[in-house]
Formats: structure tokens, C-alpha cells, sequence
């Protein structure tokens, strides 16, 4: 993709309403950009809004990287980063980071110290921590497929001591388990109210997004469909104000390489056509309406018309 260029005209094609309720979201002058490239499998972007840098990670070039608003020079934020997956920040503005190769969920402290936050449930070691959130109480719940133990391309191979399951970190530092019996729960965010949370069920077939009510702010239930992914994958994603989902998505073709976007109803309004396959993405900038997508060997950004919610 190092030939690849921004589109020569507005509106930008790559830009693509399937229903025009999409329409208030778009920018008409606002393009498609390509910020960063050359990873080998692009994840877990998070926008650090203090210091105007955007970190994600090269889950098997087993290094996080930051992007510099202000002088657009990417640089190397964490070598080696344990094959670090997805990330976030907390309530405290410290970054969280899923990382396979030591099987754990992570804190970067203000001085650069990495703190343990879970790397075990019950005695038995975690699968691959992938994608992690951060409730407003200060919890943190994230997902825990087997994809970095099944081979050593992004970990260390191994057989799985727990199922895949859905995990919640209390402020105690006590773990839980809020969700069994997905197969292979990956992508992860809560609307804005947080009275849901999705999650992606990346083996099923076909791959689907499922929401869950959120009980007392703390336990999971009425499992149900809320996106069928039909042909596509999707992968990461977070909710705008609105509480449209913008997913990574993606299955090495036109028309499913790129994000699409579902309103809260689960139907598709948008999509934004890229060249690689979408992993993951968050929203970022000054007014957190700046969309930075993770899609295979790069990074890209667009300008919308709505604001992520304030966590992402």
C-alpha cells in the first residue's frame, strides 16, 4: 500500500451513505487520510488528547507506536510491547494495554511503569487479552480469545487453561467473569450511556456483534444479536454520541475492507471504503471528531460530523 493516495476530490468516494441517515455525519470536505503505514497488523488505537498523540499497537511486530498531531513524525512508543493488542486509557488518563505474549492486562503509570492488572482468573492463566474499556465507575472489562496462543506469529503457542470470556477488573483490583460461552469474544464498547455493551462474537458463523444489558452497572444479561455480520468481519469498534457503532471491518474485498457504521437499531447507515482491512479504531482530536482507524499495514483518519463518546 505505499503507493496508496488520498482521494483527488470532495466529496470523497471512499465515503459511502447506505442510507441517508448517514448523511448528517459526513463532512463534504473532509477526506480520507493515510497518517502512518508500514506495521505488519495494525490494533488498539487510543488517542492521548493531552499530549495530541495517537498510540496503537503492531500486535506481531511486537511494538506500540505514537503518532504526533502537531508534527504528523510516527514514532516507536513501546519496544518490545509483549505483542501488545488492544488499548484504552482509564478514568486517571493511564493507558491500558491487552497483550498476548505475557498473557496479562496492563497500566502504564504517569512515569512509564507497567502495573499488572490481570494476568489469571482462579489460578489458571489468561488466554490473550484482545480488546479492553474502561466503565465510568473505573472498571475495566475486556475480552480474552485464544488468538495469541494459537501459533507464535503475535505470542508464544500454548494450550488454553480457560475459556474464552468476557472479564470485568474492579477498582479492588478483583476479577470476574461477566460473560461465558462466546466463541472467541473479541471487539468491545458500551453505548453512551452504558446501559449496553457489545461485544464481537469473532467465530461464529456468521461472525455476529452482540449487545448485552448491563445490570446494576456490573453484571451482564438478555443476550442478544445486534449486528449480523453476514460475509463481513468485523473486529474493533466504539460508539459515537448517538450511539452508532463504527466498526472495524473488513474480509480482503471491496465494499467490506473499511468501517461501516449501524445505528442503535443494528442497521447499516455508512461505510468508509478502504484499501486494507479495518482492525480497530477510535475517535480522537480536539473535539473527538477525528475517526483513526487501524487497518492492517496503516493508519488512517477522516473528519466526521459526530463526536465519540468521551472514553474512547
Amino acid at each position: 500500500m505505499s503507493d496508496w493516495q488520498a482521494s483527488q476530490r470532495y466529496p470523497d468516494p471512499c465515503i459511502v451513505s447506505v442510507d441517508a441517515a448517514f448523511d448528517k455525519y459526513r463532512l463534504p470536505l473532509s477526506k480520507v487520510e493515510r497518517i502512518a503505514h508500514g506495521m505488519r497488523w495494525a490494533e488498539g488505537p487510543v488517542w492521548l488528547g493531552d499530549s495530541r498523540k495517537l498510540v496503537w499497537s503492531d500486535v506481531p511486530g511486537n511494538v506500540m507506536y505514537q503518532w504526533d498531531e502537531e508534527t504528523g513524525a510516527t514514532s516507536a512508543f513501546r519496544k518490545p510491547s509483549n505483542n501488545g493488542n488492544g488499548n484504552t486509557r482509564d478514568r486517571q488518563g493511564r493507558i491500558i494495554t491487552c497483550e498476548h505474549l505475557t498473557r496479562r492486562v496492563t497500566r502504564t503509570e504517569y512515569d512509564g511503569r507497567i502495573t499488572v492488572l490481570a494476568n489469571a482468573f482462579e489460578g489458571k492463566r489468561l488466554n490473550s487479552p484482545n480488546d479492553v474499556v474502561v466503565k465510568s465507575d473505573g472498571s475495566i472489562w475486556f475480552t480474552d480469545p485464544i488468538f495469541g496462543i494459537t501459533g507464535f506469529y503475535e505470542g508464544e503457542k500454548d494450550e488454553p487453561q480457560l475459556s474464552p470470556n468476557v472479564y470485568r477488573i474492579d477498582a479492588d483490583g478483583s476479577i470476574s467473569i461477566v460473560m461465558e460461552g462466546i466463541n472467541q469474544p473479541n471487539g468491545l464498547a458500551f453505548s453512551p450511556d452504558e446501559s449496553i455493551l457489545y461485544v464481537v462474537e469473532s467465530r461464529s458463523v456468521p461472525r455476529k456483534i452482540l449487545a448485552f444489558d448491563v445490570a446494576g452497572g456490573r453484571t451482564l444479561q438478555n443476550r442478544r444479536v445486534a449486528v449480523d455480520a453476514g460475509p463481513g468481519t468485523p473486529d474493533g469498534f466504539r460508539c459515537d454520541i448517538d450511539g452508532n457503532l463504527w466498526c472495524g471491518w473488513g474480509m480482503g474485498q471491496a465494499g467490506l475492507d473499511g468501517v461501516h457504521i449501524f445505528n442503535p437499531a443494528g442497521k447499516l447507515i455508512g461505510r468508509i471504503d478502504l484499501p486494507e482491512r479495518c482492525a480497530n479504531l477510535c475517535f480522537g482530536g480536539v473535539h473527538r471528531n477525528r475517526l483513526f482507524m487501524a487497518a492492517s499495514t496503516s493508519v488512517y483518519s477522516l473528519y466526521v460530523n459526530t463526536q465519540g463518546v468521551p472514553y474512547c
